[in-house]
């Protein structure tokens, strides 16, 4: 297939074989490596510029790869971007943690963005004359949502929201806590950063992204707060159920 864009890119040091059709995206480069190291076999890297670490591999005989995304839409959306218009991937999977707002939505629990509400001004680029509504694939959607099902995943399906900024300028109190009661009066469950970039990119690209995350904290309750390290590599049933749905999709 031809590619309208060069490769390597500035970011992505690798050629458009290099990946499979669907990628997973966490935001962490070393949950990257993890899921490629404890699912994937015979991995190769395929790129680290910037340390952004993306493997290919294969998931019970299936090519997939991993690819981090770091933090924010603008990161995420550049990332998106060359793997859907540059090297050919034709799905990507966010595998990432986000914040409760609702309380019915628990620490470890998976979320599916079926939608992404976004405080980011990411979609002025695209001119239009309204307000845009990011939503996930719905056949990643489904797919994902019959992969829980069968391993007895406990998950959420809805809207959650993705802000820009993640520190709010009023004394160092955490954005979250600022004007979250009227996210959640509307029903979005929990916050993140990147999920509203990818599904936009992947609209423009007319590819598949859909955002899976593990919620890994209470914005109203620290306590039930993990930690960096238990975000990086315990957070294994969400990481199953995208790997599951990239073999259905090959």
């Amino acid at each position: 297939m031809a590619l309208p864009y060069p490769t390597p890119t500035p970011h992505i040091n690798a050629r458009p074989d290099d990946f499979a059709p669907t990628v997973l995206m966490p935001g962490d480069p070393l949950r990257s490596k993890f899921i490629a190291e404890n699912f994937l076999d015979d991995i190769r890297l395929v790129n680290n510029v910037r340390g952004v670490q993306g493997y290919t591999g294969k998931y019970l005989g299936v090519p997939v790869s991993v690819m981090a995304s770091g933090m924010g839409i603008p990161s995420i959306g550049i990332y998106s971007y060359e793997l859907f218009n540059m090297f050919g991937v034709d799905n990507i999977i966010r595998v990432g943690s986000a914040g409760s707002i609702q309380e019915d939505v628990h620490v470890r629990d998976l979320v599916f963005g079926m939608g992404a509400c976004t405080t980011s001004n990411f979609a002025s680029q695209f001119h239009l004359a309204g307000t845009y509504a990011p939503i996930a694939s719905y056949k990643l959607l489904r797919t994902a949502i019959d992969a829980a099902d069968r391993l007895g995943m406990r998950y959420h399906v809805g809207n959650i929201l993705s802000s820009d900024p993640f520190y709010g300028d009023e004394a160092g109190i955490p954005d979250a806590l600022n004007g979250t009661l009227n996210w959640k009066k509307m029903g979005v469950m929990a916050i993140e950063m990147e999920a509203a970039g990818l599904y936009m990119t992947a609209a423009r690209a007319k590819k598949n992204a859909l955002a899976i995350c593990t919620i890994s904290d209470n914005v109203f309750d620290p306590s039930q707060n993990t930690t960096a390290e238990e975000r990086q590599s315990s957070f294994t049933d969400m990481m199953k159920v995208a790997l599951e749905t990239a073999k259905e999709m090959y």
